[in-house]
C-alpha cells in the first residue's frame, strides 16, 4: 500500500532493534528516508544496512538519548543531511524494573530519562521542523500505564506520561496541522522480551500462560504488525486522527481474557 511516504525523513528512535527496527523497516519499505537514533554505531548501521538491501533509504546518528544534550544534539544531526523532518517515532525506552519497594531516588529519575524525558527533548527540538513539513507524531506506549505489572513504578510512570503528552501535544499543536497519536503496545515478541522469557524457571510455561490470555488468536502481536500501523498513523491516510491512543494487541487489555479460552 502507498502511504505517500516517499522521501519523507522520519526520525525513528531505538529503530536498530525489537519494535523500532520493525517500523523503521516498514517506513524504508514506504520510501521514506529513515533516520535511525540509538546508542550502538553498530546496531544502527546494521538495521541502516538491511534497508538499503531492500531498496529503501536510511542513515544513522547515534545518541545516547537517556542524556538531554545527547538527545538534542541528535535531532540537529538528522536535519543537517536533508535539512527537514517529516516525522517522528519516539519508541526508545527499557523496562527496567524500577519498582516502588525496591527503587531509589537516583534509579527512578535515571528511568524517566530513560523512558520519557527524551521523547519530549526530541520532539520539541523536531518540532521547527515539524511546522514547516506539518509533519506527524507517533509515542509508542505501553499497556503498563493501564494496567501495571508490580514492580515497575518508573515505566508506568513513564508510559502513562507518554499517552498524557500524546494528547497534549495533539492540542497544543492543532493550529500548525500536525498530528499526534500514540500507539500502545501490549505483549510484542522482540529480542528483549524473549530475554526476559528465558530469564524465567519455566520459559515455555510463561510463554504459553501469556499468549493464552490474548484473545486474538492466542499469540503475540508482531513488531510488523506495529510498525504498519504507525505507518499508517504518520500518512495522510489518517489525516483527521490526532489525540488517539491506537492498541495494537490482539484484545489484551479491553477484551474479557475469557474469550481468549472460549
Amino acid at each position: 500500500m502507498d502511504l505517500g511516504l516517499k522521501d519523507k525523513v522520519i526520525i525513528v528512535t531505538g529503530g536498530a532493534k525489537g519494535i523500532g527496527e520493525g517500523i523503521a523497516k516498514v517506513l524504508g519499505a514506504e520510501g521514506a528516508i529513515v533516520a535511525i537514533i540509538g546508542r550502538s554505531e553498530a546496531d544502527n548501521n546494521i538495521a541502516v544496512a538491511a534497508i538499503e538491501a531492500a531498496g529503501g533509504k536510511a542513515f544513522q546518528v547515534v545518541a545516547e538519548l537517556a542524556d538531554p544534550v545527547a538527545a538534542t544534539n541528535a535531532v540537529d544531526a538528522v536535519a543537517a543531511v536533508h535539512g527537514r523532518i517529516d516525522g517522528v517515532v519516539n519508541n526508545a525506552g527499557v523496562n527496567d524494573g524500577v519498582g516502588l519497594e525496591n527503587g531509589t531516588y537516583e534509579g527512578f529519575v535515571a528511568s524517566l530519562h530513560k523512558n520519557v524525558i527524551h521523547y519530549y527533548l526530541i520532539v520539541q527540538k523536531a518540532l521547527p521542523y515539524l511546522k514547516l513539513s506539518q509533519g506527524s507524531i507517533v509515542n509508542i506506549t505501553s499497556k503498563v500505564a493501564d494496567t501495571g505489572q508490580g514492580g515497575t513504578s518508573a515505566y508506568a510512570a513513564s508510559n502513562g506520561a507518554r499517552n498524557a503528552l500524546t494528547r497534549e501535544w495533539a492540542v497544543e499543536l492543532l493550529k500548525y496541522g500536525i498530528r499526534v497519536n500514540a500507539l500502545v503496545v501490549a505483549e510484542c515478541y522482540t529480542p528483549l522480551y524473549a530475554r526476559w522469557i528465558e530469564s524465567l524457571p519455566n520459559p515455555q510455561e510463561k510463554l504459553d500462560e501469556i499468549t493464552s490470555k490474548i484473545p486474538l488468536g492466542n499469540r503475540m502481536t508482531t513488531a510488523t504488525e506495529i510498525a504498519n500501523t504507525v505507518a499508517f498513523l504518520l500518512s495522510e491516510a489518517s489525516s483527521h486522527t490526532t489525540g488517539q491512543l491506537v492498541y495494537v494487541d490482539g484484545g489484551y487489555v479491553h477484551l474479557d481474557r475469557a474469550l481468549a479460552n472460549a
